[in-house]
C-alpha cells in the first residue's frame, strides 16, 4: 500500500507544478501494478464471501405442548 500512497503524493506534487506528465521508474510501476492487483483480488474475494453469507436460513420454533 505504500507504493499507492507514494503515487498519490507524486501526482499531487506534480499537479501543483502544473505539469501534465507523471514519470515512474519501471520497478516502481511494477510494484504499483502488483499492489493494485492484490487490492482488487482481495476486494473481489471479500465481496464473494459476503454474497455466500447472504443465504436465507429459515428457523422454525415449536412451542411443544404449551
Amino acid at each position: 500500500m505504500i507504493t499507492i500512497k507514494r503515487f498519490i503524493d507524486k501526482v499531487s506534487l506534480i499537479e501543483g507544478k502544473r505539469t501534465n506528465t507523471v514519470v515512474l521508474p519501471i520497478e516502481e510501476a511494477r510494484i504499483l501494478r502488483d499492489e493494485l492487483a492484490k487490492l482488487l483480488a482481495d476486494n473481489y474475494e471479500l465481496l464473494n464471501k459476503q454474497n455466500k453469507n447472504d443465504q436465507v436460513i429459515q428457523v422454525e420454533i415449536n412451542g411443544g405442548n404449551w
